[in-house]
């Protein structure tokens, strides 16, 4: 719908400026030829009026338009009719070929209609000679330079456009996959970790082994829940399950409870008043303590962890503190896709983001947001 709006304004836009300089070649071209001393004929105004009028299909069949206009044109100044207005129609045919063909193909038409037009320079009954090949030639290559100077500058725009698309496409995937990577990663480890108690309580403790696995049935369902309404948001296309809130930092008791299914004690302090925060800036903080508690399920060992949530009147600061193996685990935390995701999120949001092993043992992971106040 849009091309065909676009193509039937482009026509409506070039019948205007075939019109325009029909008028301009019927009003001027006889002022001209008392100007120059030359006579005009009968042939005179139907030569120009065919040179303007085919420019109303320059765009569609460029290369036929400037073939007619170049032989009209020759034709006119052969039989020694005054330079006139009918000299626009030829620019205009020929900035159309360098603006709108390749770059090869206009070449050789504009080097053909140039050689055609040349011909009454030696040609007619007042012929220029030799003094008229530079103005000829000015003809075709000042239009020329200019249509193609307009087709490098279309061009470069339209491939800017395409990089830039193609770079908020690979933004949006790289958004999506760490979304996915940070519900479905998060689920699995905890998945893990309570599958492994299971399977070792199931010949000792089996109702210790059916408390793990009902952990597991239970962090499943949330993972999954979770996984969904991230894609229907990222989708677009559907409404959200109310049933399943957007994650955020309100579900900290419900990622607490998870951790400690999988037996991994999470303590929670919350320093200020807690409050409604954007949603971009609640997500980000929420996915910076699940990911970093995920990374405790993984690669701390036998340990506790401390989730600190500031609230001040500028920002939200959030610090996942724990107990396990610090710097010994740091490589396998820090050379991970998780960390990465987690600082771009940060700071994409204007906010600051730092991770490694804390001063008394363990690892650190403190992130700040800036708040704007409303």
């Amino acid at each position: 719908m849009n091309r065909n709006r676009s193509g039937w304004g482009d026509g409506l836009f070039d019948a205007l400026v075939a019109l325009a300089l029909l008028a301009i070649g019927l009003l001027g071209t006889g002022p001209a030829g008392l100007n120059q001393g030359m006579p005009t004929g009968r042939a005179t105004y139907p030569l120009v009026a065919v040179a303007a009028l085919v420019l109303a299909v320059r765009r569609r069949w460029p290369l036929v338009t400037l073939a007619v206009v170049t032989v009209v044109t020759t034709a006119y100044l052969v039989l020694g009719y005054p330079y006139g207005p009918i000299l626009l129609s030829f620019l205009v045919a020929v900035y159309t070929v360098a603006a709108y063909r390749p770059l090869r193909t206009a070449a050789v038409a504009g080097g053909l209609a140039l050689a055609v037009l040349l011909v009454h320079v030696f040609v007619g009954t007042r012929s220029p000679g030799l003094l008229g090949l530079m103005p000829a030639a000015a003809w075709v290559v000042v239009p020329f330079a200019v249509g193609t100077t307009v087709r490098l500058v279309r061009e470069s725009s339209a491939r800017d456009r395409v990089d830039e698309a193609r770079r908020l496409a690979d933004a949006e995937r790289l958004r999506v996959a760490q979304e996915v990577h940070d519900v479905v990663g998060h689920g699995l480890a905890a998945i893990h970790m309570q599958a492994e108690i299971a399977l070792h309580l199931l010949g000792k403790r089996p109702e210790q082994a059916e408390a793990a696995l009902t952990a597991i049935s239970r962090t499943s369902k949330e993972a999954l829940d979770e996984l969904r309404v991230t894609l229907t948001v990222v989708r677009r296309d559907g409404a959200v399950d109310e049933r399943a809130p957007a994650p955020g930092l309100g579900q900290l008791p419900q990622l607490r409870e998870r951790l400690a299914g999988a037996g991994v004690p999470v303590t929670v302090e919350v320093d200020g008043e807690p409050r409604t925060l954007p949603v971009a800036v609640d997500l980000a903080a929420y996915r910076v303590v699940q990911e970093s508690l995920t990374n405790v399920l993984r690669h701390a060992g036998p340990a506790t962890a401390t989730v600190r949530v500031r609230y001040a009147p500028a920002e939200i600061a959030v610090e996942v503190t724990d107990t396990g193996r610090g710097a010994a685990a740091a490589p396998a935390r820090t050379g991970g896709f998780g960390l990465a995701g987690m600082r771009e999120r940060v700071t994409a949001l204007g906010g600051t983001f730092a991770a490694g092993p804390a001063p008394g043992g363990g690892f650190r992971v403190y992130a700040t947001l800036p708040v704007e106040e409303v």
